[in-house]
């Protein structure tokens, strides 16, 4: 059965549409809620189902309100399930919860489950698993504090926008990345990041585009923003959008995010994307027209058994990656996943993945040589959270434009940055010059070489950035500090070098 709400009942806070400085705010409070009762690497967990609730109770308040006022009061009439978007059953609405004195974490999980249950195709699982019960960590009073201060304001589409309601949830996401750094880069990439990726790989109006690592869905959002800024119809997507989520509360937020987002159609699956892809016809897996993602560096143990005889062909560009880094089983994966046309690959790696001996060095070669790599960008270390190593972006193609055919453009961009205490960050305006340099697929002294094949096979098929380009002197001196990070990072370039070496003597029965 579907709730009826009361007549004349209202969203639970006055109406007043909000912009984004107030909503952004609005969410920082209910998170300094939870300060001292919840680890921050946490907060996720809580504040995210919290405002989504919120968000969903006051659209269906706001629905049913618009259908009694359209059907001149035909209460029956308003709980139809055509006049909302979604179905909240009897009982679950944000008012019903707030009654509750005690046991208001069973009452929000009740509400939670209810409610996945009433929409199984597009909410089954969006509100995680988080432990809502336990009040030595979340007591009556704790939780009682939070809905109060959701129910301060409404959330429905009259008050808030998707388009601003998606962007305070995107500060929400960052600030708790900030807050949390070392477990950030599971589910965050820097915006300015995924904003190069997608202005290099370009997506059109009506195309798919697919994200086998997608973490909270930022990759997929700024797709819509690129084709709307471009006056493209962003609905021409809804349909198109497909992501992989291995860990099931990020995988949840990323569904929230596109939801909120305003996406109506889309497609994201909880599921270790290499071991089990989620997208295929029959023994092929689906195949997209733009495949970009930020996997996890060097991901062990993901599956490197298996991958010899992986049944989707994906071995077949170039072999098994070693056990220990899953770098370039991405790169096959996402390869296998692009159209053999059009389709076109962003991907973020660690720039060993770049030079790497081994198994890592003879798929690198199998990509040359197929012609697939176009491009390889250099970043400034220690632009992702959790991790101080300098990445790098590699662009490939099943069919480069012919003016491109047997060159790489390497661009280093290992200078373009901006210092920060804990974090370097890129700004918009550096992400421009490597775009015109991408663009450009000019010699640039000092930022960008275009390498022809000859030459790439002269350096033994290594794509080591400082064998083509190197960056130009700005005559700023090195810090400590700056000194200490590059050591760190080459110590941990070191051990990796040190872990392939072994594993490859391992499988020849040869002594370390």
């Amino acid at each position: 059965m579907v709730v009826e709400p009361s007549p004349g009942q209202e969203p639970s806070a006055p109406a007043g549409r909000l912009n984004l400085t107030e909503l952004e705010q609005y969410l920082a409070k209910a998170a300094d809620l939870l300060r001292g009762s919840i680890d921050q690497a946490d907060f996720k967990a809580y504040i995210f189902p919290l405002m989504f609730f919120k968000r969903l109770s006051d659209v269906y308040v706001e629905e049913f309100e618009a259908a009694l006022d359209e059907s001149g009061g035909d209460h029956e009439y308003a709980t139809f399930a055509e006049n909302h978007r979604f179905a909240i059953p009897e009982g679950n609405l944000w008012s019903d919860v707030r009654e509750k004195t005690q046991n208001i974490g069973t009452a929000l999980q009740t509400a939670f489950r209810e409610i996945e249950k009433a929409n199984p195709e597009t909410l089954y699982g969006i509100f995680g698993n988080a432990n809502w019960t336990n009040k030595d960590k979340l007591p009556d009073r704790k939780l009682a504090d939070l809905i109060e201060h959701f129910s301060t304001r409404t959330l429905s589409n009259a008050n808030v926008t998707p388009d601003v309601f998606g962007n305070a949830y995107e500060y929400l996401i960052k600030r708790f990345a900030d807050a949390s750094n070392k477990k950030a880069g599971e589910y965050y990439t820097p915006r300015s990041v995924v904003g190069l990726l997608i202005n290099i790989l370009d997506p059109r109006e009506g195309e798919s585009v697919y994200d086998p690592a997608c973490g909270t869905g930022g990759m997929l959002i700024e797709v819509i923003e690129h084709v709307k800024a471009r006056g493209g119809n962003p609905k021409t997507l809804w349909g198109r959008l497909y992501g992989q989520e291995k860990v099931l509360a990020t995988s949840g937020i990323a569904r929230m995010n596109l939801l909120l987002h305003g996406v109506e159609d889309f497609k994201i699956v909880r599921e270790d994307t290499l071991r089990n892809p989620a997208f295929f016809t029959g023994n092929h897996l689906a195949q997209f027209d733009c495949v970009v993602a930020n996997p996890p560096f060097s991901l062990k143990a993901w599956g490197e058994v298996e991958w010899a005889s992986d049944k989707w062909g994906r071995s077949q560009l170039g072999g098994v990656p070693p056990k220990g880094y899953a770098d370039w089983a991405w790169v096959q994966h996402m390869l296998t996943s692009a159209n053999p046309k059009a389709g076109r690959v962003a991907v973020v790696l660690p720039q060993g993945a770049l030079f790497r001996q081994g198994a890592e060095a003879r798929i690198r070669t199998h990509a040359l040589k197929a012609d697939k790599i176009e491009a390889v960008i250099g970043l400034a270390p220690n632009l992702f959270y959790g991790t101080g190593l300098a990445a790098c972006v590699l662009i490939l193609r099943h069919e480069k434009p012919a003016d491109r055919k047997g060159q790489v453009l390497f661009i280093n961009g290992e200078d373009l940055m901006k210092k920060g205490r804990n974090q370097n960050t890129l700004e918009p305006e550096h992400a421009s010059k490597l775009f015109e340099a991408y663009a450009g697929f000019a010699d640039i002294d000092g930022r960008a070489h275009v390498a022809t094949l000859n030459e790439i096979e002269g350096n033994a098929f290594n794509l080591n950035l400082h064998l083509y380009v190197a960056p130009a002197d700005t005559g700023e001196k090195l810090t400590f500090a700056d000194a200490l990070a590059t050591l760190e990072a080459a110590q941990t370039a070191a051990q990796e070098t040190r872990a392939a070496l072994e594993a490859e003597l391992a499988k020849w029965g040869l002594p370390a």
